[in-house]
């Protein structure tokens, strides 16, 4: 894709952050008239809004993922406010919802969150692989490591895996698909010669022969080479294990942050890492999550988040923040200022939020500040205006940050995303931040985020020292 436009300034990346369950983001808007998600369990659902995006030119859907209930609230191990409100429970597995949308778009890439840590990578390697071939390329993993303690239990361990851990193994994991996909197969095997009865030439096939410390996998693929061979790499950590990891594997990298001179140093570091790993600092792209209520102006817009909290549901909102940070607020009184508990983690927590989130100086963040502010959004920055307010905060996030482009959260689903068509992406245009029309119809995940004829992995990608390429009698990494 192009970076910039003839005036010389960044074009922005724009993804739809969705999730397969009835309330992702914001608990209770499921009931809201302009929310469809009590859908998502049709089909219908799912390729009418893969078409609207994708009519409208957003780069990707970006689908998260997560493998266990969030149990804290009120618990130990009570799903009751989650199921209650939908909040991100019951979820359904991401990656079958691919191949029909696919279908039902030209342009639109799919960014499907897989955890590494309860699947084997065999296993994995082989799902990537055929929905790759079903969407023509127009696949992406975002690669996760889980958080969740009632993950593990339902995966058969007593406790999670330790955090560092879990990204040492990552890693590992990592390699054993780089020669999966890249090295087990020559970029000359497939043949097809009708003539000779030939499909795949066999010794253009070996085995991989991964012995490692946490997997032994022999191989060879068990699929044949898909149009990118590996995806096009996400990765979402914001820890110093995660952001290491995402500099070393990852192509688009997602953080979070409530100011673009916070997220400033997370991106440099970013990049930082990647240039310590060999990488060009250019072939990763930076995208925040971040969530926008805009209408036709700016009284309208703040109108609409009024609305939206009249339908939020306290009890899921709740729920949700136990999930993300291991703390059960049931367990505190109502007045408590949060800046001041006894509890570290939460009081880190809410006191970046007091620093960081606008209007907020100086007064007490107690429970009800905490759920009014997640109930919008999550966790994420929220912009509210009009589409020139918007289109001003995301230039300065721009320009201030480094960041490539935003995962947009949604409040109601499709209702948001309709809204930052009608209001939003017209301004985006009129600056030259957002493209008009994509540079190659049909492109694959990698050409719609790296550029044109980017399919395989860029050479400076560590995956690539794996390719077994036409010519060489066995992959040079085996030569090693």
């Amino acid at each position: 894709m192009s970076n910039t436009t003839a005036t010389g300034k960044k074009q922005i990346i724009l993804n739809a952050f969705v999730m397969n369950t009835p309330a992702h983001m914001a608990p209770g808007q499921w009931r809201h008239p302009r929310n469809k998600t009590a859908n998502y369990t049709k089909l219908s659902f799912w390729t009418d809004l893969a078409k609207l995006l994708d009519n409208a030119g957003f780069h990707a859907m970006f689908i998260a993922d997560t493998l266990g209930p969030y149990d804290v609230y009120k618990g130990p191990a009570n799903v009751g406010p989650a199921l209650a409100s939908g909040a991100q429970y019951p979820v359904n597995d991401p990656l079958y919802l691919v191949p029909a949308m696919a279908e039902a778009t030209k342009n639109l890439i799919f960014g499907v969150t897989a955890s590494l840590t309860y699947e084997a990578p065999y296993s994995l390697a082989r799902r990537l692989t055929t929905v790759d071939h079903l969407a023509e390329g127009r696949i992406a993993w975002n690669i996760v490591t889980s958080y969740l303690d009632s993950a593990a239990r339902n995966f058969g361990l007593s406790e999670q895996i330790e955090h560092d851990e879990r990204y040492r193994r990552a890693h590992e994991y990592m390699e054993v698909l780089y020669k999966l996909w890249e090295g087990s197969f020559r970029d000359d095997a497939v043949v097809k010669d009708e003539q000779s009865g030939v499909y795949i030439a066999p010794d253009a096939v070996r085995q991989i022969h991964h012995a490692g410390k946490y997997f032994n996998v022999p191989g060879p693929h068990f699929c044949e080479p898909s149009v990118q061979r590996t995806p096009f790499l996400f990765q979402a950590g914001v820890s110093e294990a995660g952001n290491g990891f995402g500099g070393k594997h990852g192509e688009a990298i997602f953080v979070a942050g409530q100011t673009p001179e916070g997220v400033r140093s997370t991106v440099q570091n970013i990049r930082k890492v990647a240039e310590d790993e060999g990488r060009d600092p250019a072939h990763i792209k930076v995208i925040v999550g971040i969530t926008i209520i805009v209408a036709a102006t700016d009284e309208e817009a703040f109108a609409k988040k009024e609305e939206f909290l009249k339908y939020a549901d306290q009890e899921g909102v709740q729920a949700l923040f136990g999930g993300w940070t291991g703390v059960d607020l049931s367990k505190y009184p109502d007045d408590e200022d949060f800046r001041f508990a006894e509890a570290t983690r939460v009081q880190s927590i809410v006191k970046r939020w007091a620093s960081t989130v606008p209007g907020t100086d100086n007064l007490p963040w107690t429970k009800r500040r905490i759920v009014e502010f997640l109930s919008v959004g999550g966790i994420q920055t929220k912009l509210i205006g009009s589409g020139k307010t918007v289109a001003d905060e995301l230039e300065r996030w721009v320009e201030i940050s480094g960041v490539d482009g935003f995962n947009l959260a949604h409040i109601t689903n499709p209702g948001s995303f309709e809204d930052v068509i009608e209001f939003l992406l017209p301004e985006l245009r009129a600056r030259g931040l957002f493209r008009d029309k994509v540079d190659k119809e049909g492109a694959t995940a990698r050409e719609a985020y790296l550029g044109e004829g980017q399919i395989r992995l860029p050479e400076d990608h560590p995956g690539s020292k794996y390719k077994w390429r036409a010519g060489e009698k066995v992959p040079k990494y085996q030569e090693e």
